[in-house]
């Protein structure tokens, strides 16, 4: 059974809960394979634990052009829409013959536009899955940038032609649609001790990991760790090898230790606030210090659902980077655990989708 994936290279957090979503496939028939085409690295899949993938680079969507973490470049965004769309008719072709040589029985899409056309060229039945489609992202950026408003409606209309829909919590925009699924996370693989001890964490010393997803980000603070002496601190993506400065131990991005492993490992998260952390820590069920990004539409949306179900602290961008929520972190330690959570958003995902290729799924 093979499955195309067409995934948004936007950071890491849609290539996460696509993996999470192949993954829990994978756990249901053994038999299946996976397409993926995206801009996200090969082996970000590979570290996901997604087997029989057929990898194919190419982009898919351009989504918002960030130049930190918290920042985004609305110019630089509508030039690459700009030279984008509408999706050029070769590669559309391109990508139907392979859809058709590889016999795909279905397509999947995180939010990638081109892959729904692609689909409807090769007579694939698609599925968009998806929290938020960038046209609901676009509005909330016309009054700084109006000429995005020329690719509103052309993404409108290529998300509405989906053949089946998915929302996955927490969602943005909700409307009716063939199913509303928990939110999306990989799911740890070691035990909170295995993945302490692989770190040299001691077994009773209160951990923090810091991560600001896939795109880059400086830390101005990490001198300032050093001084809560009695707090490890996992810093992920600050650095190339793995390195570690009194109680302040650094990862790369592609490290030996898978993060939702880091999650379930440590007492706390500080981190942007952004789907698949949210996610991640939703089902760990430790407490999560978060930077607002209320310019990002998806922002407001996520620090409700945070307050509505997770232990957390909301901070503002200059408190994280000056280092000023250190004075929060005994409150943030302080919140209880919550207990881990039984249904996955991934399994619900993958059940209604190995529905539809077995033609055996009923609501």
């Amino acid at each position: 059974m093979r499955i195309a994936y067409f995934v948004t290279p936007h950071g890491f957090g849609h290539a996460a809960r696509a993996a999470a979503v192949m993954v829990a496939l994978q756990e249901i028939d053994p038999a299946v394979q996976f397409d993926i085409f995206t801009q996200v690295p090969h082996w970000f899949f590979q570290d996901s634990l997604v087997r029989d993938v057929h990898y194919y680079y190419v982009c898919t969507d351009i989504g918002v052009v960030q130049t930190t973490a918290l920042h985004e470049d609305l110019p630089a965004t509508v030039r690459r829409l700009d030279s984008f769309f509408p999706c050029a008719g070769a590669l559309v072709t391109t990508l139907a013959a392979l859809l058709r040589s590889a016999a795909c029985t279905l397509v999947l899409c995180d939010i990638a536009p081109l892959g729904l056309v692609a689909a409807r060229a090769a007579g694939v039945p698609s599925v968009l899955i998806e929290n938020f489609t960038w046209d609901w992202i676009y509005r909330g950026y016309v009054q700084e940038e109006a000429s995005l408003t020329r690719h509103i409606a052309y993404l409108q209309s290529i998300f509405a032609a989906a053949d089946y829909h998915v929302q996955i919590e927490p969602v943005c925009c909700p409307c009716p649609a063939d199913l509303t699924a928990l939110p999306v996370s990989r799911q740890a693989q070691r035990s909170r001790q295995q993945t302490r001890a692989q770190l040299g964490i001691p077994v009773q010393a209160p951990a923090v990991l810091l991560t600001m997803g896939g795109i880059p980000e400086s830390y101005t603070f990490l001198s300032q760790l050093q001084q809560h002496r009695d707090t490890c601190f996992v810093v992920l993506g600050a650095g190339d090898c793995l390195e570690q400065h009194d109680n302040v131990i650094v990862l790369p991005y592609r490290s030996t230790v898978f993060p939702p492993d880091l999650v379930h490992a440590c007492d706390a998260v500080v981190s942007k606030a952004g789907y698949s952390i949210v996610a991640e820590v939703y089902h760990a069920g430790v407490p999560l210090g978060y930077v607002r990004r209320e310019r990002f539409r998806e922002g407001p949306v996520l620090d409700a659902y945070i307050a509505a179900h997770m232990h957390g602290i909301a901070m503002t961008e200059p408190e994280f980077h000056s280092g000023a929520w250190l004075s929060c972190l005994p409150e943030l330690l302080a919140l209880p655990r919550q207990p881990q959570r039984e249904t996955r958003g991934a399994e619900q995902v993958a059940r209604f989708v190995h529905g539809l290729v077995r033609n055996q799924y009923s609501p």
